[in-house]
Parts: C-alpha cells; structure tokens; sequence
C-alpha cells in the first residue's frame, strides 16, 4: 500500500501527524483510522464474495485483479494455449530487415538465397517461386500523360 513512500517522507507525515493531533490524540486518532480501513477492506471483500455468489459456479475461479487491461493482457500472452510463445520466439525481427533491406537494394543476402532455393521445393510454395524485383523503375509517362497524384503527400 505504501510501496512507494520512502523513509524521510514518513518521518516526515509522522511529525505532520504530531504537530495537527497533538501526542496526546495521536493514539486515538491511530486507532480510529486504522479500525476504518479494517472496515473498508471487511467491505470489500464481502462484495467480491457476493459478487462470487451471484456468478454462480462456473465462476468460482474468478479474481478481480483480472479486470486491470494490464493483468489480463499479461494473462492472455502468458498462455499457452494459444501458441503465442512459439510465434515470438521462431520471428527474428533483425533477420527480417535485414532480407527487406537487401531486397530493397538489389542485392542477394545469402539467408534470402538459401530460404528462397528452400522454399521452392517446399509444397506450399507459390507457382513463380522467384523473387520480386523491387528495384524495377517505373516507365516514363507519354508527354501528355500527368505524373500521378497523391493527396495524401502533398
């Protein structure tokens, strides 16, 4: 609850606490805060047992700390069942680049020549089983052809 208060901000709520209730009230005071918060957490968790009850069975495994986004994010991806893990761990973003870069730049890298010569004989191949050229220019437009357009660039 109090994870992120360091030692000189306590000494320091403990004198604020001294200095407003006086030593004299400051048990009494103690003693009244913390039966409240005893009341608020006894509160809570009758609701969340209420809440449990009025589910029914088929949500008995149910926690409230599930319904953070970040806690049931967490949850999902951590799951094996979806196969997640796998998908992560065999994806090499830096390999990747690296084949669009050379593919981009005309050149041959030799990851993309060995998994291109692979890949044709695999079944699932396509039918050109070649590589594109994305170095090809494009044609120059007749005269009275207009240059393309692109609202989105201008």
């Amino acid at each position: 609850m109090f994870n992120d208060i360091g030692p000189l901000e306590l000494v320091t709520l403990v004198v604020l606490a001294v200095l407003v209730f006086g030593p004299e009230k400051l048990p009494k005071v103690i003693q009244d805060v913390t039966r409240t918060i005893r009341k608020i957490r006894e509160f809570s968790e009758s609701a969340k047992a209420d809440i449990r009850e009025e589910l029914g069975p088929e949500f008995k495994d149910f926690e409230f700390e599930d319904l953070n986004p970040k806690t049931f994010i967490r949850k999902q991806l951590d799951n094996d069942e979806l196969g997640l893990k796998e998908i992560r761990n065999g994806f090499d973003l830096k390999k990747e680049m690296a084949e669009v870069t050379d593919a981009v730049h005309g050149r041959e890298s030799e990851t993309s020549s060995s998994s291109s010569g692979s890949s044709s004989s695999s079944p699932s191949a396509g039918s050109t089983g070649g590589t594109v050229d994305m170095t090809k220019k494009r044609e120059k437009p007749a005269p009275e052809e207009r240059p393309p357009f692109d609202a989105d660039a201008t």
